[in-house]
């Protein structure tokens, strides 16, 4: 699977998170305000994540298609729903 750009980009936008987080932690910020940013981290995640899972059902319909693989839509679709429910 290819990951493009704008996923790489969120990645690295979550690396930024967590050093601000961890920066924080260190200054002995408040804890509610490091609960906050660690909250925005894990939305982050989960929506790459689904951003990625997308993507990928996309990709495996595509190669499905062109492999001529026995596997139906309804299986193809339950896998992305499966990779889902694994990232909580």
């Amino acid at each position: 699977m290819d990951f493009n750009h704008q996923m790489k980009n969120r990645v690295k936008r979550i690396e930024g998170q967590l050093r601000g987080i961890l920066r924080m932690m260190e200054e002995n910020k408040d804890c509610k305000e490091v609960i906050t940013q660690l909250s925005a981290a894990r939305t982050a995640v989960d929506r790459t994540i689904g951003v990625i899972v997308s993507s990928n059902l996309v990709n495996c319909v595509q190669k499905a298609t062109t492999d001529q693989e026995e596997r139906s839509m309804e299986e193809l679709v339950q896998e992305a729903v499966n990779l889902l429910v694994k990232s909580r």
